[in-house]
């Protein structure tokens, strides 16, 4: 019976000697581009905090791999701060990005033989709702859709609201103005009139966290007559100047080897022709003529 006693008191005293680490986070969720601090804890040892360092598990090589202030760990990993405060050692993680920073960890001694050496992994989940985009799904080519959309009257309208976010969003349309609301990623419209032109919103809101929701105003414009849209107005008038432009370049290319072809006939013309004939002046010129010059001679014979 007493060896009974004494063993469980060794093992008593062994299991008080062990050393115990523990790992605490945020109490609140943690959002994307926010900053974040894990605190490391020793508790029941006379292991020192400086032999206790923090590691990070890789989903894609399936191991864990340490975070530290040495230099080939911020080399890799810039956004991971390291610091020992008192009995505790902190991780400071900047600009949290879900892709990077999301997963799990663990504090973990330096001493393999260490019995309990590492801590319960502490599972850090980023909450994010990124910037909305809007298509347009009733057309074949689901086209993207940056402020506007034109219609024509009695056209129907179709369009999809999308997001990545952390958890699957809720969506909803109203317009702007009037209180009704569609709770839907699509925004549907049967046979538009003038009158539903105006301001359409889409809405997107995290399921869990109320402070993440994204707002997309698009203007929707009813039109009398079908009307390309804006891309295909610029690329028909940006047609319409370059064949234009080609027109005047052919006429005056057309000028000019025309002005040329004119220029060089002249030339061959005036070159053609022979030494001026001054015989064609038969009349005989008289003193008292016009055409006579005055002389204070009295010939009145002709001067040729």
């Amino acid at each position: 019976m007493k060896s009974v006693t004494l063993i469980a008191i060794i093992i008593a005293l062994a299991y008080s000697c062990h050393a115990t680490l523990t790992i605490l986070g945020p109490d609140e969720p943690v959002l994307e581009n926010s900053n974040v601090t894990l605190e490391c804890l020793v508790t029941n040892s006379e292991l020192n905090i400086s032999q206790v360092h923090f590691e990070k598990f890789s989903k894609y090589l399936k191991q864990w791999y340490r975070l530290g202030d040495r230099l080939m760990y911020r080399h890799c990993f810039p956004d991971f701060t390291v610091k020992q405060r008192g009995d505790s050692l902190f991780l400071s993680v900047s600009h949290v990005y879900s892709y990077f920073h999301q997963g799990l960890y663990r504090c973990a001694a330096d001493n393999a033989t260490v019995v309990d050496n590492s801590s319960e992994p502490l599972a850090v989940m980023v909450s994010y709702l990124r910037e909305l985009s809007v298509y347009n799904v009733a057309s074949s080519s689901r086209e993207f859709i940056k402020e506007n959309l034109r219609v024509t009257v009695g056209q129907d309208v179709e369009v999809e609201c999308t997001t990545s976010s952390s958890e699957e969003p809720q969506y909803f349309w109203q317009k702007v103005g009037e209180d009704w609301i569609q709770a839907s990623s699509k925004l549907k419209l049967k046979k538009v009139r003038i009158e539903d032109s105006g301001v359409y919103a889409c809405i997107a809101k995290h399921p869990t966290v109320s402070s993440l929701k994204k707002r997309f105003n698009m203007t929707i414009t009813v039109l009398l007559v079908r009307n390309l849209p804006l891309h295909q107005d610029w690329f028909s008038s940006t047609n319409v100047m370059m064949m234009t432009s080609a027109v005047g370049l052919v006429l005056l290319m057309l000028i000019l080897l025309l002005t040329a072809f004119l220029v060089c006939k002249a030339k061959q013309a005036r070159s053609a022709k022979g030494p001026i004939d001054d015989h064609s002046q038969k009349k005989p010129i008289y003193k008292a003529s016009v055409e006579s010059l005055p002389s204070t001679s009295g010939d009145t014979q002709p001067l040729v």
